[in-house]
């Protein structure tokens, strides 16, 4: 496992964007069984559709990681991301937990989630996010046996109730080659030891003041580290609906300040340059590839 050098690395950020819909969220899975999805209001798009009109705004291109059942109830979606020039990565198909699956599961998942996008848009999809952020050691050898060439679930952050981990991630190594030819983007952190304080988008990005957000992801580009934001489409949606039987803890983690999200995503366009999680990574290895040959 090699930690690719972040010497030198110039200032670089990349948006990505977990395409779920907001009844299928982990924090609403003890009230909304899955059984019922077909039957909720779909939202999805018209969240998505604010978001890229924001993008465009912006001339911002980003990554979004696509959940497959999405993406057979909403293909036009999915196209309409595509021909606007973002990159197409796989959030998996039904939104489980990897660790409640088993390695069969868990591949038939990714497979049918990653053959339907690029079916429905002509792009390798490259990338993945587990929901949740639920990675493990084992999955990262099936994504690669898959057709894979990153991950994008590690969030070496405090302990959180539903995240995994892998193996040797810290909050100091933001990229790292886990195995020839794979690639684990972190999503971002402020470091605090070997784990970080949470600052790369979520439910940390409706709480946390936005002065003080913007001022933590400069202070991470301003130590020569790549910036990972994410963000889903139901956080930019205050109209939702409201499920009542929610844990407090539950209900608090997905409705908080749901109301600032669209305004405060506008800001964090303007505030940045943004590229893709692909691109991101191509010029990280550069980077170091140019490292590399000066210190030979």
């Amino acid at each position: 496992m090699t930690d690719i050098s972040t010497d030198k690395f110039p200032n670089a950020a990349a948006m990505s964007v977990d395409v779920e819909d907001w009844f299928q969220v982990e924090n609403l899975k003890t009230v909304i069984n899955e059984d019922t999805w077909d039957k909720r209001e779909l939202r999805v798009e018209r969240n998505v559709d604010f978001m890229l009109q924001a993008m465009a705004d912006c001339n911002v291109t980003g990554t979004f990681f696509i959940l497959g059942w999405v993406a057979e109830k909403a293909p036009s979606l999915i196209k309409r991301i595509a021909d606007a020039g973002h990159e197409i990565a796989s959030h998996g198909y039904g939104h489980d937990l990897i660790y409640n699956l088993s390695h069969d599961q868990f591949r038939a998942d990714v497979e049918r989630a990653r053959k339907y996008a690029e079916d429905l848009t002509g792009q390798q999809v490259r990338g993945y996010r587990a929901p949740s952020f639920s990675i493990t050691d084992w999955a990262i050898d099936i994504l690669q046996e898959t057709g894979f060439e990153y991950d994008s679930s590690s969030f070496p952050t405090v302990a959180h109730d539903r995240y995994g981990k892998l193996t040797g991630m810290d909050a100091g190594q933001p990229i790292v080659d886990l195995r020839p030819g794979f690639t684990e983007l972190c999503v971002s952190c402020l470091k605090l030891g070997k784990r970080g304080l949470p600052w790369g988008g979520g439910g940390y990005f409706r709480i946390i003041p936005y002065p003080i957000f913007k001022r933590g992801v400069r202070r991470i580009l301003n130590a020569g580290q790549p910036y990972v934001f994410y963000i889903h489409p139901w956080e930019v949606d205050a109209g939702q609906p409201r499920i009542k039987g929610l844990k407090r803890t539950h209900r608090f983690r997905h409705y908080v300040n749901l109301s600032r999200g669209r305004g405060r995503f506008a800001r964090l366009l303007r505030d940045f340059e943004w590229t893709t999680m692909s691109d991101l990574l191509a010029l990280w290895k550069a980077q170091n590839s140019a490292s590399e040959a000066v210190t030979a």
